[in-house]
């Protein structure tokens, strides 16, 4: 080994060691070739040749082809290696140029990295040359395609605050986009071009205009209303984790505290509604109908995105809980009212009577809670986004608050929790065991639980089971058409404490739906709450 160094190493005229270009090459970790290629573009000059022709380097040499494959390595190219080398400043120079370079690609590759991660969510060719073409606009054209689109919706509308705010925001792009944000960018692009934003923007800006709320230009305002805003939703928010349904009677109270909150506000824009009542309750469930527009919240959001700022949590969710629980509540006291009406009527429409028609419901439906498997627990339900486990746990959960409410101790916190466990049936059976019993307590149908008379509690159990045991038949591929007799008496009970209630998304129950004329009982009562019926 000692003497193949030898042989590649040498003592020239001035005693210092030079190299053969192979000795060289090992070194560098470079090939032959290479070496020899940048030996005659400049890169690196060897210190002299053998007598038989061949290439000597030296130290510096090596020196130079190190920090040349270095480099490279960073992505230069043979002329930028060379002036970094020829020049004693020349390395921070080109380091720096080379920076700026890499920053440009950088930029370029991450542009095209958010238009492809973009395209495996919508993978339409029109949709991919539209962001293509607006992934590679200028900081300025974006700003003018914002102020162009806006200018053009809003037109001659005197809405001064809401054109002000948002041709602001939309001049507030960055020059240097974050990877966020250029998927911001490539979203807002698309729902410009889109038709749906257009019409829906013009609408609120409409509304806006129609009320007087065009001149309302100030930091103040701006922060009434979103306190307000954060008010209103998170009355709404503790109401839906508490499972209070929008169209309970319930809700009203609910309202009632949002219309303290909003009544003394600038979104009152009535100065004659100084109080709770039908006026105020239209004027505001007006003003949230003409801001549910979702493709405006997601214009602001990403908007606010592409700002810097952080972007507000959606609050459709929230919009459609009061809308529905103003228009099943129109004013104080009236769905309370309406019920206190209907409990009047004291007759007992269902086969043997309430209380045997419930406990014959209840033992059908854990005959099914029985059969469910759990690996049926992930089939889907005719419960809008309900598995087979989402309903059993619920049909667990409605067992557990009725019978609670029976006894006088119903629960105010579990409703978002898991009810199962790991034994579906021993939690139904637990559960059912419980509202029975309580339901047979002596005088429990008389006993009156606010304005409902305690066999109206039993009944709701008994309609909630009837109706939900339908689904899980329905989900489980069994006969659906479930106590039959019962079912015929469950129709018209049904379509009388029901059929005033709002048919909306915040709501309990989905617009009714066709049945066959001749379908059975439970199929029609299904279908009325909103239910498919399958074919």
């Amino acid at each position: 080994m000692g003497e193949s160094k030898v042989v590649h190493m040498c003592m020239d005229d001035t005693s210092l060691p030079t190299w053969s270009i192979g000795a060289v090459a090992r070194q560098t970790g470079l090939p032959v070739k290479v070496v020899r290629h940048w030996s005659d573009v400049g890169v690196v000059t060897p210190v002299g040749r053998t007598a038989g022709g061949y290439r000597r380097y030296d130290t510096v040499g090596i020196a130079r082809l190190q920090l040349a494959r270095t480099l490279r390595d960073l992505g230069m190219g043979l002329g930028e290696i060379r002036a970094a080398l020829d020049r004693e400043d020349g390395l921070t120079e080109v380091a720096a140029a080379h920076v700026e370079a890499l920053e440009a690609q950088i930029r370029r590759l991450r542009t095209h990295q958010a238009v492809l991660r973009t395209v495996t969510r919508r993978t339409t060719h029109e949709g991919l040359a539209l962001m293509t073409r607006t992934a590679h606009m200028s900081p300025d054209e974006r700003r003018k395609l914002i102020h162009d689109f806006l200018t053009d919706t809003l037109g001659d509308l005197e809405v001064a605050h809401f054109r002000e705010g948002l041709l602001a925001a939309g001049s507030d792009l960055p020059e240097d986009p974050t990877d966020e944000q250029v998927e911001a960018w490539l979203e807002l692009s698309e729902l410009v071009a889109e038709g749906g934003l257009r019409p829906a923007m013009r609408r609120i800006a409409e509304y806006a205009a129609r009320h007087g709320q065009g001149v309302q230009n100030s930091t103040a305002a701006a922060a009434e209303m979103r306190a307000l805003t954060d008010t209103w939703t998170a009355h709404v928010r503790e109401a839906m984790q508490a499972g209070t349904a929008a169209d309970s009677p319930a809700a009203d109270q609910v309202v009632a505290d949002i219309i303290a909150a909003w009544l003394p506000s600038r979104a009152n824009s009535d100065p004659a509604v100084t109080g709770d009542g039908t006026e105020a309750r239209t004027l505001l469930r007006e003003q949230l109908t003409a801001a549910a527009e979702p493709a405006v919240e997601r214009f602001w959001q990403l908007l606010c995105v592409l700002g810097g700022r952080p972007a507000p949590a959606g609050i459709a969710a929230e919009g459609q809980w009061l809308a529905t629980a103003l228009r099943a509540n129109p004013a104080p006291g009236v769905r309370n009212a309406r019920l206190e009406a209907l409990y009047t009527d004291d007759t007992d429409p269902w086969p043997g009577g309430v209380l045997d028609a419930f406990t014959r419901v209840q033992g059908t439906v854990g005959t099914l809670v029985r059969a469910t498997a759990p690996d049926q627990f992930g089939l889907p339900t005719p419960c809008k986004d309900w598995t087979v486990r989402d309903l059993v746990d619920h049909l667990v959960w409605e067992n557990i608050i009725w019978g609670g409410l029976a006894q006088g101790t119903p629960p105010t916190s579990d409703h978002g929790k898991d009810h199962l466990g790991d034994n579906h049936i021993a939690a139904f059976e637990t559960a059912a065991a419980k509202a029975r019993d309580a339901f047979r307590q002596p005088g429990m149908l008389d006993r009156t639980f606010g304005p409902a008379p305690g066999r109206r509690v039993v009944e709701q159990l008994l309609v909630e089971l009837l109706v939900h045991g339908w689904d899980l038949a329905t989900a489980l591929g069994r006969d659906r058409d479930l106590e039959p007799g019962i079912a015929r008496a469950a129709l018209p009970v049904v379509r009388e404490i029901y059929g005033d209630l709002p048919r909306t998304a915040g709501g309990s129950i989905a617009p009714a739906q066709p049945a066959p004329e001749r379908a059975p009982a439970l199929d029609q009562v299904a279908a009325f709450l909103g239910r498919r019926i399958p074919h």
